[in-house]
């Protein structure tokens, strides 16, 4: 997955993470590791999914370092889409931390989101106390919100596009501000000649695939209510866009 390159960030690892200093904690702002938030997420997870195992981890990072954004995904039975678990946190307090839950399309590790952003915590006093408990809360709901995004992949592939109704849709997300001015011609383009021969067939899937292949573009603060909010207008709209 290619995370924040168009943003001025930079891939990373997990051990890249943990070589980013820790900002300086005050009385009342307690700073959270990217590498223990990182590695807690993937631990908690690996212990309480029962027939998933982690399939892939991918970081990005921006401001130096300040910002993350990262997808651990979690391979089951299912061949097509893997569990994924989106994260986010910050050094500088531009962001407070955050996980958001849904799939991973293996082929392309485009991210289908659902629901909405779990804040774990402002970065204040005794949040590593508090941490634990709300990274096991926000795993157990990952595996409902995953149950529902396959159940709609299934229902966008049975839904079939003309270039108008493509059309349509794009430009309610361009007005919703799902996609930003930059964003808008990568997804058409995805529609019109997708990179992935899978979404060569003109469905409601093969779009959504083609804007979530723009989102990577997104910066840190705004990419899981991006990919959120492109679930939320797609699908309830989706005899619009076929009509």
């Amino acid at each position: 997955m290619t995370l924040l390159l168009h943003q001025g960030g930079q891939e990373c690892s997990l051990e890249d993470l943990r070589d980013i200093p820790l900002p300086v904690e005050t009385r009342s702002y307690k700073p959270v590791s990217h590498y223990d938030l990182a590695l807690s997420i993937a631990r908690v997870a690996g212990d309480l999914l029962s027939g998933f195992s982690l399939h892939k981890s991918v970081f990005g990072t921006a401001r130096d370092g300040a910002q993350l954004f990262g997808v651990h995904t979690f391979k089951n039975v299912h061949a097509e889409l893997g569990l994924s678990i989106a994260l986010r946190n910050s050094y500088d307090k531009s962001l407070s931390v955050g996980m958001a839950f849904g799939a991973s399309v293996f082929v392309c590790d485009n991210l289908a989101l659902h629901g909405e952003v779990l804040k774990i915590r402002k970065h204040t006093t005794n949040v590593m106390a508090d941490l634990e408990m709300m990274i096991i809360t926000g795993v157990l709901r990952a595996r409902t919100n995953y149950g529902s995004v396959v159940q709609d992949a299934e229902r966008m592939k049975e839904v079939d596009l003309v270039d108008d109704g493509a059309y349509r849709a794009l430009g309610h997300l361009f007005g919703h501000k799902v996609l930003s001015p930059r964003q808008m011609p990568v997804a058409l383009e995805e529609w019109r000649s997708p990179s992935h021969p899978e979404f060569e067939a003109r469905t409601l899937w093969s779009l959504y695939n083609a804007v979530t292949e723009a989102l990577k573009s997104s910066p840190p603060q705004s990419i899981l209510e991006r990919h959120i909010q492109l679930h939320a207008h797609l699908l309830p709209n989706q005899e619009r866009w076929s009509a």
